[in-house]
């Protein structure tokens, strides 16, 4: 058997073998992406080489004026698709994504709310500059000082997810004096994940209320002089193609909301979102005016059946703003050819970073692409797995793609879509500090999040900040001592 064969026998089905492995799929990369004459990968007119030298790896980088123009795209997709129904409709950023001030200041620049989750992305979002009102508040289990905050700063909604968080909501505007507008979490029983989705009766899970049981938590909402209900929510999953189950959510929660209008009025209906995005050539995301038209057509219809108005949309598009426009690189540092039992062969690529700047694959066993971005190639493509540094078997980067047969040590490798998810999930695992994130606009970097250093993660440490305070004749014996410079712990 050839090698081409012995490849094509352990690669998945979906991953094609490329004819040119330094080709970049143009739905997986910023817009930006292009290589030089000399092969050098360019993001927002910038070379690999260039922000590797400025900023070392593993970095991560975003484009500023990818974010930006995906959110005016979608904002003015559904805002259009509305407006033919006689509808307004409001588009949120997804703090959960990805999350910074300088992020949060290009969304609501270019006319997007934000919906948040904990007091910390409240915290980062208000930093932002974002407008109080112009914010939602997620989370099945918002605490106390959470929910005080919220109402302190007069917080666009919240929405509601258990009957215990009405107690606890309707205490604190009660003693406030205040009156907060609330949504409520329903599940309609719709599961939607890529191209599947599944209709169920039933539902196991933290986050909102039952068909069944929403209709309560409504009636005890509007007992409470404090809270304004103001609509429900609905959420069906994420890396959603397609529109076939948001139409199928969209006719069990219109009959719920009609129901629900008869005891009061219910202006707002958000529907949720988390449109997918492509990781890989195999990706083929539904265009956002296309699942824009279908979500609001299949709303409209419904409230024409039932002889209702169409109330003001909300969506939450979720990585779909920002995934695409991130990029990740990294550092090859060793390469290592396995043969395989069954006689097929892989090449292990390993680099600088790994599971804790990007988790979704050892998590989800999401799948992503890869590059060389440092040069380009004349060699055959061979079937690569691309591997972190981390003492973990599952600390995968990308499971499979097809790379240049040469690629080395000290090659640029540029993962893509990493906009979304990476950078929120990353955690020091094994100790290695976080990695920086770089933004690009008009041919400039600049660090938007600063990267951790060693000495970051030893000033949390108590023990080692006391010993660090012993006078200098009290210092450890050689042998014991605890004061390790950056450098000398970078250079291990």
């Amino acid at each position: 058997m050839s090698a081409d064969s012995h490849s094509a026998a352990v690669a998945p089905f979906w991953l094609e073998r490329p004819t040119n492995p330094n080709e970049l799929v143009a739905a997986v990369w910023p817009e930006s992406a292009a290589r030089a004459d000399d092969g050098v990968l360019a993001l927002g007119g910038i070379p690999a080489t260039r922000l590797r030298e400025q900023f070392g790896t593993p970095l991560y980088v975003l484009d500023e004026d990818q974010v930006r123009a995906t959110a005016r795209r979608t904002s003015d997709a559904f805002r259009a698709a509305a407006a033919r129904h006689g509808a307004q409709a409001r588009v949120y950023y997804a703090g959960k994504a990805f999350l910074s001030t300088e992020v949060v200041r290009w969304v609501t620049e270019e006319g997007l709310a934000v919906d948040v989750c904990t007091g910390g992305e409240l915290a980062v979002t208000l930093a932002g500059g974002a407008e109080p009102a112009m914010i939602g508040f997620h989370g099945n289990n918002k605490s106390l000082a959470e929910l005080e905050r919220a109402v302190e700063i007069g917080i666009g909604s919240i929405i509601i997810d258990s009957l215990i968080e009405i107690e606890r909501l309707a205490a604190i505007v009660e003693r406030r004096g205040a009156t907060q507008a609330v949504l409520v979490r329903v599940n309609s029983g719709v599961h939607a994940e890529t191209h599947d989705f599944l209709a169920t009766a039933h539902e196991d899970q933290k986050f909102g209320f039952t068909m069944t049981d929403a209709p309560a938590a409504v009636a005890r909402i509007r007992e409470l002089p404090g809270l304004e209900l103001i609509g429900l929510h609905c959420h069906i999953g994420s890396q959603i193609f397609g529109t076939a189950g948001f139409e199928e959510s969209a006719g069990r929660i219109v009959e719920l909301h009609a129901q629900l209008r008869e005891g009061g009025e219910l202006p707002v209906l958000n529907l949720g979102g988390g449109f997918g995005i492509a990781y890989t050539a195999a990706d083929a995301p539904t265009p956002i005016e296309q699942l824009a038209s279908g979500i609001v057509d299949a709303v409209a219809r419904q409230c024409e059946v039932r002889g209702i108005p169409v109330p003001t949309l909300a969506f939450e598009p979720g990585r779909a703003i920002v995934g695409r426009a991130g990029v990740t690189l990294y550092e090859v540092g060793t390469i290592k050819p396995v043969a395989l039992e069954s006689g097929d062969s892989r090449l292990y690529v390993s680099v600088d970073g790994g599971m804790s700047d990007n988790p979704r694959p050892a998590l989800y066993g999401a799948h992503y692409s890869a590059r060389i971005a440092s040069r380009t190639s004349d060699a055959e493509p061979a079937l690569a797995r691309v591997v972190g540094k981390h003492c973990e078997s599952g600390d995968i980067v990308v499971d499979a793609e097809y790379l240049p047969a040469d690629i080395a040590p000290g090659d640029i490798l540029a993962v893509p879509a990493t906009g979304a998810y990476g950078f929120p999930l990353s955690s020091n695992y094994n100790y290695v500090p976080r990695p920086p994130v770089v933004a690009l606009r008009g041919g400039e970097a600049r660090v938007i999040v600063r990267g951790e250093t060693i000495d970051d993660l030893l000033a949390r440490d108590t023990g080692y900040a006391a010993r660090a305070r012993v006078p200098a004749g009290d210092a450890p014996t050689e042998g014991n001592d605890m004061s390790v410079s950056s450098e000398r712990s970078e250079s291990k």
